[in-house]
């Protein structure tokens, strides 16, 4: 049986508000998270992903209160990212509403609590979002909301956070977010073929050929994009019956 692939739109968060930019920068408001989510799960979305992309950086937790009001507008699966830095942070956050969270600057930090958010919570609430950029001909993992440069191999590190117990990998090339571009087909590849679980891809979203070719020659479980759909470039319905007819088995 072929497991549909899934479409996710994103909503990065700063200030309570929805926002977008071009490789992590520029951002623009995009309007209310809550309103949108409403949208996005009556248009077909499979899944949602919230990023308060400042709350590391700003040293604070991601806002329980926001995704309270997510959860009681929409009836899909979303996933929560942004300032989890425990356990107790994980569980703040499933209460509120969450099915699954995001780990990203804290797990590089601290990689055992992938291993400790597994063991409590289940390896299936557990993604790992891992913000790449492709440096000196290899594919480098950045940090703080792609801020700081780590020095460490994408693969090598979504190997160790699988085997530590990460469900799923968000894995998002900053040198093609927010450009319309097209996804980052080869990489996107090679880290789905590098690990047992389910890859999302994100960065570079710009039209539907775009998601067919993310789903086949990336062999990407899962699709995210965010601008596109902010501004009503592209609708969910069509983007579905398009993959639907080119032969990519979706959620309708």
């Amino acid at each position: 049986m072929t497991l549909a692939k899934r479409i996710i739109p994103c909503l990065d968060i700063k200030d309570g508000k929805t926002v977008k930019g071009v490789q992590f920068e520029g951002l623009r408001d995009m309007g209310d998270p809550v309103a949108l989510a409403a949208y996005y799960a009556e248009q077909g979305a499979d899944e949602l992903v919230l990023l308060d992309i400042t709350a590391t950086h700003e040293k604070r937790k991601t806002l329980a209160s926001l995704v309270a009001r997510v959860a009681l507008a929409i009836d899909i699966p979303f996933t929560v990212g942004g300032g989890i830095s425990s356990p107790d942070d994980v569980r703040r956050l499933l209460e509120a509403g969450a099915d699954k969270i995001s780990l990203n600057s804290a797990a590089l930090r601290d990689p055992d609590l992938v291993g400790a958010a597994a063991l409590a919570f289940g390896s299936q609430c557990v993604v790992l979002a891992v913000d790449t950029k492709m440096e000196a001909g290899d594919w480098y993992v950045y940090s703080n909301g792609g801020r700081e440069a780590t020095g460490r191999l994408t693969r090598d590190w979504v190997r160790e956070a699988v085997a530590r117990g990460a469900g799923e990998i968000l894995l998002t090339a900053i040198n093609r977010d927010g450009t319309r571009s097209g996804f980052a087909l080869d990489h996107t590849r090679h880290i789905a073929e590098a690990v047992t679980v389910p890859v999302i891809a994100s960065g570079g979203a710009g039209n539907k050929e775009h998601f067919l070719e993310v789903f086949t020659e990336g062999a990407a479980d899962a699709a995210l994009a965010a601008g596109i759909f902010h501004e009503k470039i592209l609708a969910l319905p069509e983007l579905k019956q398009y993959l639907k007819t080119s032969g990519i088995a979706v959620r309708t």
